[in-house]
Formats: structure tokens, C-alpha cells, sequence
């Protein structure tokens, strides 16, 4: 599913009606350029679930946790990984729930995993022309919402 999003409030907006749509365990892998969007859509999904606590992004920290909406949101970052570190930080914690409430996990930077959960999104963030972006999204063993696929 390809969406055009005309600027940073539709981004947002697209990731607030996945706020609103993704249950427990639901994996979002965000893939992009520099300044294509994906905090922002992260931004978005927070608000739709709740989160209140402004959601920055983890570049540094690689993980923010964020409790206190309708579910977790957990935050990561891997620009500053290679894959081999990524495989250290056993990922799959935050999406099978073992350690942590079962939530939303959104990863940016997610091609530099060197493997993927069982199901998710995978959520391609392109810049356009005049601030436009494209978002393709593709769902692996799950579905997109309704909601959310009434906006492409």
C-alpha cells in the first residue's frame, strides 16, 4: 500500500490512526533517508496511543520506553549500529513481551537488522517533491487496519 502525505501533519496523522489501530506485540520497522519522516510517524503512533510524554528520537539512548499510554511504546534507533551489535541487543524481548509489557515496538533504521520478528509492518519513508513524502507500507504475516488503509 503506497500513501502520499503531503507534509509532517499527515505523517503524523497516519501515525496517529496506527496509534489507534496496532494491538500488543505489533512490530513497525521504519526505513528511510535522513529527514524522510520516521520520528515523526513514531510521533504520531504516540499519540494515538495516548502518550502524552513528548517522544524524541532514540539515536543516542538507541531505546526509549514509553509506559504510559493506551500500551508501551518502545523507541529504537540503530542508525549508529552495525548488524552484528543489533544481534547483541536481543530485539526480540520487546516484540515476544518477556522482559517487558507486551506493546508497540517501532525500529528506525530497521534494514540494518539482521533479522526480523515472525510479523510487522515495514513502514518506507520517501521525500518528494516540496516537503512530500511517500509511505509504502507492506504488512508480513499480519494486516494493516482498515483505518489505517482507508487513508491511501
Amino acid at each position: 500500500m503506497e500513501i502520499l502525505l503531503t507534509d509532517a501533519v499527515a505523517t503524523r496523522s497516519l501515525g496517529i490512526a496506527l496509534g489507534h489501530s496496532l494491538t500488543p506485540r505489533s512490530v513497525i520497522l521504519l526505513e528511510g533517508d535522513l529527514g524522510a519522516g520516521k520520528t515523526t510517524l513514531v510521533q504520531g503512533i504516540g499519540e494515538g496511543l495516548g502518550i502524552t510524554f513528548p517522544i524524541v528520537s532514540p539515536t543516542f539512548t538507541l531505546i526509549n520506553e514509553y509506559t504510559e499510554g493506551r500500551l508501551p511504546l518502545y523507541h529504537l534507533d540503530l542508525y549508529r549500529l552495525e548488524p552484528r551489535e543489533v544481534a547483541a541487543l536481543n530485539l526480540e524481548t520487546y516484540w515476544e513481551g518477556v522482559e517487558v509489557t507486551p506493546g508497540i515496538v517501532a525500529i528506525e533504521w530497521a534494514e540494518r537488522m539482521p533479522y526480523k520478528p515472525d510479523s510487522y509492518l515495514k513502514v518506507n519513508l520517501t521525500c518528494g517533491n516540496e516537503g512530500t513524502r511517500q509511505a509504502e507500507i507492506t504488512a508480513f504475516n499480519c494486516t494493516i487496519s482498515e483505518v489505517v488503509a482507508a487513508r491511501g
